[in-house]
């Protein structure tokens, strides 16, 4: 049996001269020398007692050394779990004690902070660092540039990624070698990736977008990547011109459009610019168009399910959709309740079905029961409609689910710390509009009759505890929250309320005289 995931990402690159990533200081990383170091990091993995199916965890920097660990699992056939650079040491605990993790690969600087933790949960400690210094590293280039690559299957897990519920507790998706290979396989036909597209990479590398989407497409169609540590405004610019195109979330645009430099002539050399993780805003879509003269492709995906939809390549690419299902993939607008089928023009629940849609949840079968009809269509939580031209339009979400920045954060888990803080008789956690993360984390917080807690001071207590990208962006107390007949938190009319918190003075004030 063979690797298919390896065999169609990995294995084209030996021999490959040309190169794979241009990185910052106008260095290269051909393809065979990227391959070499995939067959490497198996050989570290092996020797770091893992085998088939087991769980290697990783919460690192962005770099050609911690995405040829990614390499390495797959040829190991080792199951990858990225994490987020952003999570603290007692969240990282609770996906290596769920998942079970024998190896935790971290940045050397983080070392001393998650070794008791790791040590807590029976996890080896090993440091990956994007200079090549790191224990790993050095177990790596100790291995030769060869590895017999072990056999799996197309159901065989390939990775896992964590992605919270509104209860708060994360749930590990389970996704395969075909999830993760058929979904590349359409976008990349979809999207017209060649060889000879240069991919202008700033994403992280720890996310569905970055990794399995912008990075596999990358491979599979043996084009190159502008390898970027993070999004930086200067770096963006100055390397666009190189690139044929450019996978980005909402901020990536916001912040370039408000860049002088961001024009017609520098965007000339780009063939396709792709959003996601987040709504784009249809003022974004019309001002980039007009500022560049391209107009920015639109998808929709999920943690659970890699991409489901896609604006066109060739056809109208229309603002505020996400265009139409991807070959192979099945969506259907359902009632929330019952799952039938409704007619277009109706909002419901969308649900999806095909190879790209995960495993199920690692070791929760009851929470995977509940999230599938019997017919095999997944639930996505998320509401949309199909427009009379067939293109998908997101409306909302079932849950309270927040997207910051291209990030998910679930309120149930900041509340609970929120409504332990001094002071506080209850909270609620929503996502407003914001200029710059499309959604911005807005806690409300309702006083103990007589106390006068600190907004400031709770907000530095969240310091530490999780990652910064959860912690609220502003923190408002009021007297309090609103409720239905049933006692239940209104949080649409909360967000309603606080809608222009974010928004410039001006169109506040506008928007409060009629304007």
């Amino acid at each position: 049996m063979a690797n298919p995931l390896f065999d169609a990402l990995f294995a084209p690159l030996e021999g490959r001269t040309r190169p794979l990533m241009y990185l910052p200081g106008d260095a290269t990383l051909s393809g065979d020398a990227f391959h070499a170091m995939c067959l490497r990091a198996a050989g570290a993995l092996k020797a770091a007692g893992l085998k088939p199916g087991d769980r290697v965890a990783v919460q690192a920097a962005k770099s050609p050394h911690m995405l040829a660990v990614y390499g390495g699992a797959v040829a190991a056939g080792v199951v990858f779990l990225p994490l987020n650079t952003g999570y603290t040491p007692e969240e990282i605990g609770y996906f290596l004690e769920d998942c079970g993790a024998s190896l935790l690969l971290a940045d050397p600087a983080r070392a001393e902070a998650l070794g008791p933790m790791a040590q807590r949960c029976g996890a080896r400690l090993e440091t990956v660092a994007p200079d090549g210094t790191g224990s790993f590293d050095a177990l790596a280039a100790a291995q030769p540039a060869a590895f017999d690559v072990a056999a799996r299957g197309p159901e065989d897990l390939a990775a896992l990624l964590y992605t919270s519920g509104t209860t708060g507790r994360s749930k590990g998706a389970m996704l395969t070698q075909e999830n993760l290979l058929s979904n590349a396989r359409v976008l990349t036909e979809e999207w017209r990736f060649t060889e000879g597209d240069v991919l202008l990479h700033a994403l992280p590398v720890f996310h569905t977008h970055g990794l399995f989407v912008a990075t596999n497409i990358t491979l599979l169609a043996g084009g190159a990547m502008i390898f970027l540590p993070g999004f930086d405004l200067d770096a963006m610019i100055g390397w666009m011109p190189k690139a044929t195109a450019m996978m980005g979330v909402p901020t990536f645009y916001t912040r370039l459009l408000d860049d002088p430099r961001l024009t017609h002539e520098l965007t000339g050399h780009m063939r396709l610019f792709v959003s996601g993780s987040a709504p784009l805003l249809a003022e974004t879509h019309m001002a980039w168009e007009a500022r560049t003269g391209h107009r920015i492709l639109e998808r929709y995906g999920m943690t659970e399910t890699n991409m489901i939809t896609s604006n066109p390549h060739d056809g109208a690419r229309k603002a505020g959709t996400v265009g139409f299902a991807l070959p192979g993939v099945e969506l259907r607008i359902a009632d929330p309740a019952t799952g039938a089928p409704l007619p277009a023009g109706e909002t419901g629940m969308i649900e999806v079905r095909g190879p790209n849609v995960f495993k199920g949840y690692w070791n929760m079968p009851e929470k995977t029961a509940e999230e599938f009809r019997e017919d095999g269509f997944f639930i996505t939580g998320d509401l949309g409609r199909i427009d009379e031209d067939g293109y998908l339009s997101i409306v909302g979400r079932q849950k309270d689910l927040i997207i910051t920045g291209g990030y998910n954060v679930y309120p149930k888990e900041i509340e609970q710390m929120l409504d332990d803080a001094p002071g506080v008789r209850e909270s609620a956690v929503i996502g407003v509009p914001h200029p710059d993360f499309g959604e911005a984390v807005l806690a409300v917080l309702v006083p103990e009759p007589g106390a006068s807690p600190d907004p400031v001071a709770i907000a530095a207590g969240l310091q530490g505890r999780i990652a910064r990208f959860k912690q609220p962006k502003a923190i408002l107390l009021i007297d309090s929250l609103p409720r239905n007949t049933m006692g239940k938190v209104q949080k649409n009319l909360l967000r309603a309320q606080f809608s222009d918190h974010f928004a410039a003075p001006q169109a506040r004030a506008s928007r409060s005289n009629g304007g």
